[in-house]
């Protein structure tokens, strides 16, 4: 009986495991170039590979460089990063549902390695989730983050001065990227962006908010009126 529950559970770990190869894959680019980019907004090597370990979240570390270099606040940038971070709320919530009933303490490891990219793949599987399965997804996609952040950084360092100081422009051209393909595809993230920056703008025009707070917000501010607006537009369209 203990060796089939033994098999089983490394069987899941292994599936898991394979199941997060292609999601280390796609990190590796996205955590060495944030790597450069905490090399360049001036973070030691500790702190770059430390935000990976303790935060991996790469949306949130991006937006943290760009805070971090216009010398926001600590606060700041927490209540800024936690507004771009609620999806996760929703999408544990929704994964529970698919999970193996486990002990609260299993499901908050597993649930740290919870990302846009491991919860796709876990909600996609026909089988019922394991903690084991989970662990080895999440440990793929953890290690490769983690890693290939210091790698970058190292990287980094060893680029010509030249380089190095074009990689300043870099962070707003990788923000460009990720939201224009999403601009294709949903109106509501076209007029979210757009609430959001007349907002932040008129906050900072005023002069009494930081960038920090401004951003957080306008952030949140906006994402309230847009789900408002669009959740009322969907009722009138099904009545």
């Amino acid at each position: 009986m203990h060796s089939t529950a033994l098999a089983k559970y490394k069987s899941e770990l292994i599936q898991g495991i394979q199941a997060g190869i292609s999601i280390a894959i796609g990190y590796f680019p996205v955590a060495i170039a944030f790597g450069l980019l905490a090399e360049r907004t001036g973070l030691s090597i500790a702190e770059t590979v430390m935000m990976s370990a303790i935060v991996f979240a790469g949306a949130a570390q991006y937006m943290s460089l760009s805070l971090i270099a216009a010398h926001v606040g600590a606060w700041e940038i927490i209540m800024t990063t936690f507004i771009v971070n609620i999806r996760h709320f929703l999408m544990s919530a929704s994964l529970n549902e698919k999970v193996e009933k486990d002990s609260i303490w299993i499901k908050a490891l597993y649930g740290f390695g919870v990302t846009d990219e491991t919860y796709a793949v876990a909600a996609v599987r026909q089988e019922m989730v394991t903690a084991p399965y989970m662990f080895g997804l999440c440990l793929m996609a953890y290690s490769s983050w983690v890693i290939n952040s210091g790698i970058g950084y190292i990287v980094g360092e060893n680029l010509p001065a030249f380089l190095q100081e074009s990689m300043g422009i870099a962070l707003y051209a990788l923000f460009i990227g990720l939201l224009v393909p999403s601009l294709k595809k949903h109106r509501k993230i076209i007029v979210l962006a757009l609430l959001s920056a007349v907002i932040n703008s008129v906050l900072l025009t005023t002069g009494r908010l930081s960038i920090g707070w401004s951003i957080a917000l306008s952030s949140l501010f906006s994402s309230v009126v847009v789900e408002c607006i669009f959740r009322k537009l969907e009722v009138q369209q099904d009545e």
